[in-house]
């Protein structure tokens, strides 16, 4: 099967042995002309399923049991961000929305609370806000800054759209009793930073992604937030990065 799609700003084909990737991409369907192609073969599945069971047997699960299908998902957005370095574009693990046309970008260890921050945003900002993607954003790096990008492969809560911003601010959430929020330097943020970076088994690649991530780390501010989850953690969260 196979269908092209425009994701932040390029043209992708998507030749596939199934088509859930291409039900899962309908929003984002374009007529224009590639710019590059993934093509998935059974072995990127195979790859894809051990690898789960990799991360479930790690963390004292059993192993799921995902269809072939959904597991094919996840190969071709493995491909396409191995390929997007190579245009300034960074797959990162985070949360995004925009607020009055701005993007914040909140990042954390898995089980924080990304997802639920981000719903206290759409709380207190309501039509002023829109989710760009709750999971795995694309992030394009410029000259002037970088612009966040909703993707098809936006979480198990499906929240997101086919839309972009320029990003203001990178914040790590931390779990707290009192809601704090500080600028901190990149030296101590990046290891964070480069960890929830996808990063590409090529060197080439490799090498392309560690220069991007430098470069978003040197343009944009990073924040440390340390919130409780309450209604308030939007608003410190909101007035510390646009003080």
């Amino acid at each position: 099967m196979k269908g092209t799609y425009k994701i932040a700003e390029k043209n992708i084909e998507i030749i596939s042995l199934y088509g859930g990737v291409h039900k899962l991409c309908a929003e984002y369907a374009s007529e224009g002309t590639p710019d590059f192609s993934v093509e998935i073969l059974q072995s990127d599945i195979d790859f894809e399923r051990e690898r789960s069971a990799a991360e479930d047997t790690a963390a004292g699960r059993e192993a799921a049991a995902y269809s072939e299908s959904y597991l094919e998902t996840l190969a071709v957005y493995r491909k396409i961000a191995d390929k997007m370095v190579f245009f300034d574009t960074l797959l990162f693990h985070g949360s995004a929305i925009a607020v009055d046309g701005e993007a914040y970008l909140f990042t954390a260890k898995s089980g924080t609370g990304k997802s639920t921050h981000t719903r206290l945003w759409r709380e207190l900002f309501g039509e002023r806000a829109v989710m760009i993607n709750d999971d795995k954003p694309l992030i394009r790096i410029t000259e002037a800054g970088a612009v966040v990008y909703g993707t098809p492969w936006n979480g198990k809560h499906r929240l997101g759209t086919n839309a972009c911003a320029p990003l203001r601010a990178i914040c790590i959430l931390e779990r707290d009793t009192v809601n704090h929020i500080e600028k901190t330097d990149r030296k101590s943020a990046y290891p964070l930073i480069l960890q929830q970076t996808h990063r590409p088994a090529r060197s080439g690649a490799m090498i392309m992604t560690l220069g991007l991530t430098d470069k978003l780390s040197d343009k944009i501010p990073i924040y440390r937030l340390g919130c409780n989850m309450e209604p308030e953690a939007a608003r410190v969260a909101y007035e510390g990065m646009n003080k």
